[in-house]
C-alpha cells in the first residue's frame, strides 16, 4: 500500500509541472510567459516546502506514523520546482549573463533572499540519502536538516518583498509556515523542561535520534 501511495504521490506531485508544459505547447501562458513559468514554480517551491513540514505534526496530531515515508519525496520536489524557478531566472530572464545576475543580487532585496532559499536548499538534498545520515549520524543530520526552516522562512520573505500591490497570497505562506513552526516550537518547550528535570539523564524524545544511534530516514528530523 505504502508502495503503490508513493506512486501516485510522486505523479501528483509531477501534476504541476505537466500542466504547466501543456499551457506551454499550447500557448496559454500569455503575454508574458517568462514571468507565468517564475511564479509557478516558485508557489509550487513554497507549497512543498510548506508540505515537507507538514508531515511531522500531521503524522504526531493523526497517529499515522507512515506519513513519514512521504517527506524526503516532498521535500525533493520542493528543491525540484524551486531549481526550476531558479534556472527560469539565470535562463529565460537573463540568459546567463552573470553580470546582470550579481548586480540583481547586490541591488534587489527580493532576489538575494530567493538565492538564500535555493542555497539553503542545496544540502537538504544532497543529504537525502540513508548513506549521508549513516555518514554524519543521526543528530548531525537532525541539526543540518534544520535548515529548511531558514529555506523556508527565506522564500515567504522573497515573495513578500517580490509582490508590490496585493499581498494576500504572500501573506498566506507566512500564516502557513507560522503554524508550522509554531507547533514546532510549542512541542519543543516541554521536551526541553523535562531533560532539564531529570538532571541529565537521557529523555527519549520521538523523531529525535539519540547521539550516535543508527535510523532510518523515515524516523529523523
Amino acid at each position: 500500500m505504502i508502495r503503490w501511495a508513493k506512486v501516485v504521490t510522486f505523479l501528483v506531485c509531477l501534476g504541476p509541472l505537466v500542466r504547466l508544459g501543456w499551457k506551454a505547447y499550447n500557448g496559454l501562458l500569455g503575454a508574458n510567459p517568462i514571468e507565468v513559468i517564475t511564479h509557478s514554480t516558485g508557489d509550487w517551491t513554497l507549497i512543498f516546502l510548506c508540505g515537507t513540514l507538514a508531515v511531522s505534526p500531521l503524522r504526531m496530531l493523526t497517529k499515522q506514523y507512515w506519513l513519514i515515508r512521504f517527506r524526503r519525496m516532498l521535500g525533493l520536489f520542493a528543491m525540484f520546482y524551486g531549481t526550476l524557478h531558479f534556472t527560469t531566472y539565470i535562463w529565460l530572464d537573463k540568459f546567463f549573463d552573470v553580470h546582470e545576475m550579481v548586480k540583481d543580487v547586490a541591488k534587489r532585496p527580493f532576489i538575494t533572499m530567493g538565492f538564500t532559499a535555493f542555497v539553503l536548499m542545496i544540502p537538504l538534498a544532497i543529504t537525502s540519502t540513508r548513506g549521508w545520515i549513516s555518514r554524519l549520524g543521526g543528530k548531525r543530520w537532525n541539526l543540518l536538516h534544520r535548515l529548511i526552516y531558514f529555506s523556508a522562512i527565506a522564500g515567504v520573505i522573497h515573495y513578500v518583498w517580490l509582490v508590490k500591490k496585493d499581498l494576500t497570497k504572500p501573506l498566506e505562506y507566512a500564516a502557513v509556515l507560522t503554524v508550522l513552526l509554531g507547533y514546532r516550537l510549542v512541542w519543543a518547550i516541554p521536551v526541553v523542561s523535562s531533560r532539564r528535570s531529570l538532571s541529565g539523564k537521557p529523555v527519549a524524545v520521538p523523531g529525535v535520534i539519540p547521539s550516535g544511534a543508527k535510523a532510518p530516514i523515515e524516523e529523523c528530523r
